[in-house]
C-alpha cells in the first residue's frame, strides 16, 4: 500500500491523508475487492434496459479495467438476463462472475447452469420491509435462508449472504440472523446493504465492526446515494476493514443511484494508498460506452468522468492548465485518458484571449486588440449564457481586427 501524496505528473492529493495521526485510527484491510453491479443493479435504473451484445461489451471494458467481481445479472428475471450471464462466463474474462438470486435453491441451480462463479442471496432484514411489505420476522428470513446458503456453497460457489435494507433493520433482528446463520449455514462473507443510502459514514463504520464481530466473515459494502454520499459510505467502510465494495459504472441504479465505480477506484487508489492495479485511462472509456447504451449523459461536473473536470474558464492560473495542471487539478488528466482545455467566457482573462489564440494559430494581436476581443467574449459569454466555440472566438478575432 502506497503513502505518498503525490507522483510527479500524476496526482497531488492532501498530504494529510496519509500522515499518522490519520492512518493510524483507520483499519484497513491488505486489499480491497470491487464487486460491480451495473448488469443488474445499474439496469434497474428506470428505463434502462442492456441488450445481451450490451452486456457482453460491458462486462469486457470493465474486465480490461481490472474490476475483481462482475455481477452479471439475475438468471431468474427472464431468458435474455440468463443467456447474457452464459455468454459473459464463457468469455474467460479475468473478472469472476457473480449472479444475483432470491433464497431459493432453484435460483442457485440457474447461477450453476449459467457458469457462475458466485452468488449474492438476497434476502430482507430492514424493519419497514419486514414488517409492511412481507410481514415477517427474522426467524422467517433465518429458514428461507438456511438450506440455500449451504446448497449453493456445498455446489462450489462463492456465497455472499445479502440481508438488504441492513441499515434500517432492528439491531436485535440483525444479531439474531447473523447468529444464526453463522450456527448452521455460514456463507463466505456478508453484506451490509444500505439500501436507500440514509447512513452516516459513522454509522457505517460501526456497522462493518459489529457484523464482522459477530461473524468473523468478510463484510461486504452495498450502498446507494439517496443523501449525496454512495462513495463516502463505501470508503468509510473501508476504513473499518470492509474488503469488497460494490459498485456501479457511471453512478447508475435506481433512484439516485449506486456507489460509482469510477469515483471508488480513483478513492482507493489515490485517496487510501491501494496499488490497485486498475486501468485509470480506461475508465472514460467505459463511461462513454454506459451512457450511449443506457441513455443517461454524464453530467458535464460528474467526478472523474464529467467533461468539464478539466476545463478552465476563469483568467487566473490559465498557463497552468496546459503545462503544469497539478497546480490546478489534484490529478493530471492524462490519468484518466484525458486532457486539459482552456476554454472563453464570462470569467476569461487576457491571458486565456493569448492562449487561445496561439492553440488556434490565428497569430498575434496589439494589447489593445486582445482588450476588445476580451471584452466581446465576456459580452457574448453573458449573453449565451455559456462557453464559446472556437468558431464564435475566431469571428470575435476577425471583426476586431477589421475594426483596427
Amino acid at each position: 500500500m502506497r503513502e505518498n501524496y503525490f507522483e510527479d505528473g500524476k496526482w497531488w492529493v492532501s498530504p494529510y491523508n496519509f500522515i499518522p495521526e490519520v492512518r493510524k485510527n483507520l483499519a484497513l484491510p491488505p486489499k480491497v475487492q470491487i464487486h460491480d453491479a451495473t448488469l443488474r443493479d445499474g439496469e434497474q435504473t428506470p428505463g434502462v434496459v442492456f441488450s445481451v451484445d450490451d452486456k457482453i461489451r460491458i462486462a469486457t471494458k470493465m474486465s480490461e479495467i481490472g474490476v475483481d467481481r462482475i455481477e452479471a445479472g439475475m438468471p431468474a428475471v427472464s431468458p435474455q438476463d440468463a443467456e447474457a450471464i452464459r455468454e459473459i462466463s464463457k468469455l474467460g474474462l479475468k473478472s469472476k462472475i457473480f449472479t444475483f438470486a432470491r433464497a431459493m435453491k432453484q435460483d442457485i441451480d440457474m447461477a450453476l447452469e449459467c457458469g457462475a462463479d458466485g452468488v449474492i442471496i438476497e434476502v430482507p432484514i430492514g424493519y419497514p420491509k419486514l414488517v409492511t411489505q412481507f410481514g415477517w420476522t427474522w426467524e422467517d428470513v433465518f429458514k428461507k435462508s438456511r438450506d440455500v446458503i449451504n446448497y449453493a456453497r456445498e455446489q462450489g460457489l462463492y456465497t455472499v449472504y445479502f440481508p438488504y435494507d441492513t441499515t434500517r433493520a432492528q439491531a436485535s433482528d440483525l444479531e439474531n440472523l447473523c447468529k444464526g446463520v453463522m450456527n448452521e449455514s455460514p456463507p463466505d462473507s456478508i453484506g451490509i446493504v444500505d439500501t436507500m443510502g440514509c447512513a452516516t459514514p459513522e454509522a457505517i463504520k460501526y456497522m462493518v465492526r459489529w457484523v464482522k464481530d459477530m461473524t468473523g466473515l468478510p463484510i461486504e459494502i452495498h450502498t446507494h446515494n439517496d443523501f449525496g454520499m454512495g462513495v463516502a459510505t463505501e470508503l468509510a467502510a473501508v476504513t473499518a476493514g470492509a474488503e469488497v465494495v460494490h459498485s456501479c459504472g457511471n453512478g447508475l441504479g435506481e433512484r439516485t443511484g449506486n456507489a460509482a465505480l469510477e469515483e471508488l477506484i480513483l478513492g482507493l487508489d489515490l485517496l487510501y494508498g491501494y496499488d490497485t492495479g486498475y486501468r485509470l485511462d480506461k475508465l472514460p472509456e467505459l463511461g462513454d460506452l454506459l451512457a450511449k447504451l443506457s441513455n443517461v449523459p454524464i453530467a458535464r461536473n460528474k467526478p472523474v468522468l464529467g467533461s468539464g473536470n478539466f476545463i478552465r474558464e476563469s483568467g487566473i492560473g490559465i498557463q497552468y492548465v496546459m503545462h503544469d495542471p497539478l497546480v490546478m487539478f489534484g490529478t493530471h488528466p492524462s490519468l484518466t485518458g484525458r486532457a486539459g482545455e482552456v476554454v472563453l467566457g464570462k470569467k476569461s482573462g487576457k491571458a486565456s484571449i493569448t492562449y487561445k489564440l496561439g492553440e488556434l494559430k490565428l497569430g498575434a494581436v496589439s494589447d489593445d486588440q486582445a482588450t476588445a476581443i476580451l471584452e466581446q467574449v465576456k459580452a457574448k459569454g453573458i449573453a449565451k449564457r455559456d462557453i464559446l466555440n472556437d468558431v464564435e472566438f475566431s469571428e470575435i478575432v476577425q471583426t476586431v481586427r477589421a475594426g483596427n
